[in-house]
């Protein structure tokens, strides 16, 4: 069963997303602390086959984050599906994210754009 981490700040949109995922036989990592550094540590300890990573967190950027993940020997072939309210799809592809999801989104978008990205390559 894979892993997806969530990093979003609203909390109401993390509970929502973990609750979809796990009825759809996802492991599931919530993250709810906004401090970078730990989020990097969990990312580490936890190794998520992939990240929904909303751009737009209260306390840093997404992108930000993207950018250490991808230039981290252990993570850099972490999956990263960004998500925002704005379009920022080039911005996502560009620094690394494997797609991109504008919100709001309907729950079978978001499932099989996960499906996708974590299909293996033939």
């Amino acid at each position: 069963m894979p892993t997806i981490m969530l990093v979003e700040d609203d909390l109401t949109m993390l509970n929502l997303l973990s609750t979809l995922l796990e009825l759809e036989g996802f492991a599931v990592v919530k993250v709810e602390e906004e401090n970078p550094e730990v989020i990097f540590h969990t990312l580490q300890e936890k190794k998520p086959d992939l990240i929904l990573l909303d751009v737009h967190l209260r306390q840093f950027n997404g992108l930000d984050l993207l950018q250490r993940i991808k230039q981290d020997s252990q993570l850099s072939k972490t999956r990263v599906l960004m998500s925002s309210g704005m379009d920022f799809r080039f911005e996502c592809k560009q620094a690394g994210a494997d797609d991109f999801i504008l919100k709001p989104y309907m729950p079978d978008v978001l499932i099989t754009q996960i499906h996708r990205i974590l299909k293996p390559a033939s």
